[in-house]
């Protein structure tokens, strides 16, 4: 019975012993633990950290993440908690409205009963963003070139590289297309955009481009002009027909030109003077032999740039018109005699201007009453030109020029500019000390025989200057024989009666004592 009872006794005793190491075990805590294992997801605002809870201790109650931007951050810095079942061990806190490109500290953190412990620290730099930049205003805006760029105000945290501007002929052009490269980093930049295409429409805008990406500015546009040409005429006929200009035979640089304007781009025209029985021409596309240049073409008034030498006759004054618009380009050649129209003929025909090849200009003096006039050519109105009221630049066909007062006049028709077409209508009179008064004018006469401008007058000694239209807009002084516009006065030592001429289109003057 003993026995029994022993044997009875030996796994009461195992309970006993198995339940109180039970107890005993359940009762042990490790001291709190805390881990911060990685960051990842970074961007340029946000973070993720991760935290593992290593012994939990008597129980964490919060468990989160902390950072700042200087080392050994704490809850008291930024901290976001973590949302999760506190039975995870391992737990993912992501941090947001970050600052691009800025390093940070961040630590896993955990709080219980016996406070808070802290994980790790990591530190990570936040990604830049797109630099900023602005566009600038297009200017400088021409057939196949215009002037534009940027200014980078900001790099968003990472050196900018490249910067620049992309354009193209639709909306929102990137860097993939036509753009130009104008440096690096900060601040202004210009751009110059070439190789246009003349009357067309572009899209503009400034680029930068750093590790981040490339940054765009707003999105502006333009158009082109037209391609204006400006041709020459080089010949055998120059040095003959402008002597003392310092052009020259067969120099497309020292030779007359034709031109064309941003309304009719293909429309060169342009007036030269050919002195010579017999003249050649060709059109040069530049001021040199080098490019390209046309002659006479296959069939009669078309170029072409395997031609030989263009023949005209002479002594002529032509209107020179190139149509650049047709393959192959055609040219006419008309000559051209000019003359005043109005009411001084009862615009029943035209009274002759000459043509002064010294001074480039067709001149003519003449009495004119009051009211409008025109310049024509060749005798009918196939062409013709007037100018807007109180203009010296001439229209072709544009209004009645209109004199307001009866009066002798020089009439100058300049036409040796291409498409810069002007006149003149001048009365002139002497005025100084030696007429008696610098303010009332001593008119002069038109004297047709002599193609001059005339007066005999009394004259103390003083000064004298001539001076056209009664105003001190244009006068002329210096010495009488070369006159210039602006001149210094003209010394008269003697009393007496004088007779004074004056050529107003050669500047030059006599005075004759009788």
């Amino acid at each position: 019975m003993r026995s029994i009872m022993r044997i009875m006794m030996i796994p009461v005793a195992a309970v006993l012993l198995i339940t109180a190491c039970t107890k005993e075990t359940s009762e042990i805590r490790l001291d709190p633990a805390l881990g911060t294992t990685k960051v990842f997801n970074i961007t340029s605002n946000s973070a993720t950290v991760t935290g593992f809870v290593v012994a939990e201790g008597a129980g964490f109650t919060t468990r989160g993440v902390c950072w700042s931007k200087e080392p050994g951050p704490t809850t008291a810095d930024f901290k976001d908690s973590y949302a999760g079942p506190l039975t995870n061990a391992a737990y993912n806190v992501t941090l947001k409205g970050l600052d691009f490109a800025t390093t940070y500290h961040a630590r896993a953190y955990a709080t219980g009963p016996e406070g808070t412990i802290y994980g790790e620290e990591h530190s990570f730099t936040t990604l830049p963003v797109l630099a900023t930049v602005t566009t600038v205003e297009v200017t400088e805006i021409e057939g196949t070139t215009a002037t534009t760029g940027g200014d980078v105000t900001a790099d968003g945290g990472a050196a900018v590289t490249a910067k620049g501007v992309v354009y193209g002929l639709t909306t929102m052009p990137t860097v993939e297309g036509s753009k130009t490269v104008d440096g690096d980093g900060l601040g202004e930049f210009v751009s110059h955009l070439t190789g246009l295409k003349g009357l067309t429409k572009y899209y503009v805008r400034a680029y930068a481009t750093n590790s981040a990406g490339t940054a765009y500015g707003p999105e502006l546009s333009f158009t082109t002009l037209v391609s204006v040409r400006e041709w020459y005429v080089p010949g055998n006929y120059v040095a003959a027909s402008y002597p003392g200009s310092g052009l020259a035979d067969w120099a497309p640089d020292k030779s007359p030109m034709v031109k064309s304007n941003d309304d009719n781009p293909n429309n060169v025209e342009g007036y030269i003077y050919m002195a010579g029985a017999s003249n050649l021409f060709k059109i040069s596309a530049q001021p040199s032999w080098e490019g390209t240049s046309y002659g006479a073409g296959a069939t009669a008034g078309t170029l072409s740039e395997t031609g030989g030498d263009i023949s005209l006759p002479g002594p002529a004054y032509y209107k020179i018109n190139i149509n650049a618009g047709v393959d192959p380009m055609t040219y006419t050649a008309v000559a051209m005699n000019w003359g005043v129209i109005g009411g001084l003929t009862g615009w029943s025909s035209q009274l002759p201007l000459t043509y002064d090849p010294a001074v480039r200009v067709w001149k003519g003096g003449m009495h004119m009453p009051a009211g409008p006039w025109k310049f024509r050519a060749n005798d009918n109105w196939d062409l013709n030109y007037g100018a807007p009221a109180g203009s010296l630049n001439l229209v072709a066909g544009g209004s009645d020029i209109v004199t307001a007062v009866e009066d002798d006049y020089a009439i100058t028709l300049d036409l040796s500019t291409p498409l810069a077409y002007t006149y003149r209508a001048d009365t002139w009179g002497i005025v100084g000390s030696a007429t008696g008064s610098w303010d009332v004018d001593q008119k002069m006469v038109w004297n047709n025989v002599d193609g001059v401008f005339t007066s005999t007058i009394d004259l103390v000694a003083g000064m004298i200057k001539f001076r056209a239209n009664g105003g001190w807009d244009y006068n002329l002084g210096g010495a009488l024989g070369a006159l210039t516009s602006g001149g210094a006065d003209i010394s008269v030592a003697q009393e007496g009666n004088y007779t004074i001429t004056l050529d107003p289109w050669t500047k030059v003057a006599t005075m004759t004592k009788n």
